[in-house]
């Protein structure tokens, strides 16, 4: 998908300089810049968290990971409680 971009020409300059130097297209080193970025904000989110949001995100990512197909009867259920 192509989408323009208004970028200051001082920026365009020194986004194909850094270009250059790493050997990237421009477009690959925003790419990379932009998922850089992303990555920090993703940390400094989960470090922001309390415990107890962590431990809700954790579930939630659990949950996602689960089989829906593999079901367990309400006897199973209440014979684990039990225990």
């Amino acid at each position: 998908m192509r989408k323009n971009i208004d970028i200051e020409e001082s920026t365009l300059t020194k986004l194909k300089i850094i270009s250059a130097f790493e050997n990237l297209s421009v477009k690959g080193l925003m790419e990379k810049a932009i998922l850089f970025y992303v990555q920090v904000k993703e940390k400094e989110r989960l470090k922001s968290l309390s415990d107890e949001e962590k431990e809700d995100l954790g579930l939630l990512l659990l949950m996602q990971q689960v089989d829906r197909d593999d079901t367990v009867s309400r006897d199973e259920i209440m014979d684990i409680l039990e225990e």
